[in-house]
Parts: structure tokens; C-alpha cells; sequence
């Protein structure tokens, strides 16, 4: 089931119980409201965290490329202070 029927059948329920004057209807509907929020609350940390792990991998990538550009030039500077010394 995807998310968004999950919801929308969440959102259903709660208004079905909300209709509903007895207790355990009440406390069911109380029960799908907090289900929907903290299926809302899972969903913005599942967001948070993707785009956390996104901007890590723009890191690494940028870290590797500075990695491989340090060692060109540290060769670089290797072959004048050879090419110095002769």
C-alpha cells in the first residue's frame, strides 16, 4: 500500500469515528489521529534523512576529487624540486 492511500484511508477512519458518540468510537478515532500524525512525522524525518544522505554523498564526491587534485599537484611539486636539484 502506498503511502498516500495509507493516508487517505487514515483520514477516512477518522472521520467514520469521528461521527461516532460512543467511547471506543472515540478512542478509535483518536487512535487513527495519532496513527496519521506520526505516519506524517516518519514520513518528514524519511525526508530529512534522504536529503541528509544526499548532501554526504556531494561531500565524499568533493572530498575524493580534492584528494586525487592535492596528489597531482603534490607530484607536480615533487618533479621541480628533482628537476631543481640536477
Amino acid at each position: 500500500m502506498d503511502e498516500e492511500k495509507l493516508e487517505n484511508t487514515l483520514i477516512e477512519l477518522a472521520k467514520e469515528f469521528g461521527t461516532m458518540a460512543d467511547p471506543l468510537s472515540r478512542k478509535l478515532a483518536s487512535l487513527a489521529d495519532e496513527a496519521r500524525e506520526n505516519h506524517e512525522k516518519i514520513k518528514k524525518t524519511v525526508d530529512t534523512l534522504q536529503e541528509s544522505l544526499e548532501y554526504l554523498r556531494v561531500c565524499i564526491k568533493y572530498q575524493g576529487f580534492d584528494l586525487e587534485a592535492t596528489r597531482r599537484e603534490n607530484q607536480y611539486l615533487k618533479r621541480l624540486l628533482e628537476e631543481k636539484d640536477l
